[in-house]
């Protein structure tokens, strides 16, 4: 069994102690003392300890250990009032990882789950790569994430696979309120880790919905968009396509580089939205922009989604569609009731209420965006 050694304050009190090691069944967790030790306990596999950073003689003290070193011992640094050049000192010095105080249990738990198993991949011998959705809105408030909840909770409630939802919207992303998993783990969380985004285990750190559906989050708090970049977005692709079937990215309703990048790796996109002469607008800028990128050849899907009466009597979807160009591929009806009741309770729809037209049409756009898998296909279209 292997073992890791807390020092006191590293985490924080007995309870969150307690909290970690029940994350981790097969670990012994044991205190380190109160300080850090002169000398290591035979047998210890990680030792976490607390460094402030801004105490010169604490960080000369920790980079002179590290630099020791102790065969076989990881050492992650829990860092108060950290500062980037401290981080990389640290990491230069021989930290395996350093983490920001107060440590979040998500974040602490990625890290202890890469060191603990040596960042090994957990996709099997010759296991294909999963195939990535992007979700792509006609503008803010057209119920992208809306439906990119219930599409994956869908999916996975129907045991079509491991399905997750990547919540990218880095300032105002809603899933993890939508599911009802408010502690779960974020972009930021991974990023924080400071493990590889390719080598994070996220088929077994990230929250699971009741339906089964797995999810990353949108960072707790806002953050610049610039915070992610293509290389980043190269390695979280990679991660996750190795552990899931399907996973579903939930992009802003801007453009960025990385966002660009994500559209050019993504097996297919669907673009969201309302039924409006404004909405119309900016689906035809959306297409002109995809074009300008060299990606009107990639799969899409366009969605109208919620449509009332009340829309069609003031814009024709025959109208709409001349003026696009192209007819919508799927027309979602509008059931506010019954999709506020589920976002309110953190719920797939059939668990709200079975058999409504709103599951129907939502369960035949999830075979569309799951076109070339045939098993998850077959597991939707299951009545």
């Amino acid at each position: 069994m292997q073992r890791v050694g807390v020092v006191e304050g590293a985490i924080g009190g007995a309870e969150r102690f307690v909290s970690v090691a029940a994350l981790f069944p097969h670990v012994a967790f044991e205190s380190a003392g109160e300080t850090w030790p002169d000398r290591i306990a035979p047998g210890l596999s990680i030792l976490i300890v607390p460094v402030a950073a801004t105490s010169g003689a604490e960080v000369d003290a920790a980079v002179k250990r590290l630099g020791a070193g102790v065969s076989g011992v990881q050492t992650v640094v829990v860092l108060r009032d950290a500062d980037v050049t401290t981080t990389r000192r640290l990491m230069r010095a021989g930290a395996a990882d350093v983490l920001t105080s107060p440590v979040s249990e998500p974040a602490l738990a990625l890290s202890l789950e890469r060191l603990l198993t040596g960042g090994a991949s957990s996709a099997g011998p010759g296991r294909k790569g999963g195939e990535v959705v992007a979700l792509l809105k006609a503008g803010g408030g057209v119920g992208a994430t809306s439906l990119g909840v219930q599409m994956t909770t869908l999916i996975a409630a129907r045991g079509a696979g491991e399905v997750c939802l990547a919540d990218l919207d880095l300032q105002f992303g809603a899933a993890a309120v939508y599911m009802d998993l408010p502690d779960a783990v974020t972009i930021a969380d991974c990023l924080s880790s400071g493990a590889n985004l390719s080598d994070t285990p996220f088929a077994t750190a990230l929250a699971r919905h009741r339906s089964g559906a797995r999810l990353l989050a949108a960072p707790r708090e806002i953050v610049a968009l610039e915070t992610l970049v293509p290389a980043q977005i190269d390695a979280l692709l990679s991660g996750l396509r190795r552990d899931f079937a399907l996973t579903l990215v939930d992009l802003p309703s801007v453009w960025t580089v990385w966002t660009n990048q994500i559209l050019r790796e993504a097996d297919r996109i669907v673009l969201i939205t309302h039924l409006s002469v404004p909405h119309m607008q900016l689906v035809k800028r959306q297409l002109r922009i995809l074009a300008s990128q060299g990606l009107e050849d990639r799969p899409l899907t366009l969605v109208c989604n919620s449509l009332s009466s009340d829309q069609t009597a003031s814009v024709s979807m025959k109208a709409a569609e001349r003026a696009l160009g192209r007819e919508f591929d799927v027309v979602i009806p509008e059931d506010r009731r019954t999709m506020t009741a589920a976002i309110n309770q953190g719920l797939e729809l059939a668990a709200v209420k079975r058999g409504t037209k709103l599951e129907k049409v939502i369960g035949e756009l999830a075979a569309k965006v799951a076109v070339t898998r045939p098993a998850v296909m077959a597991a939707i279209s299951r009545r």
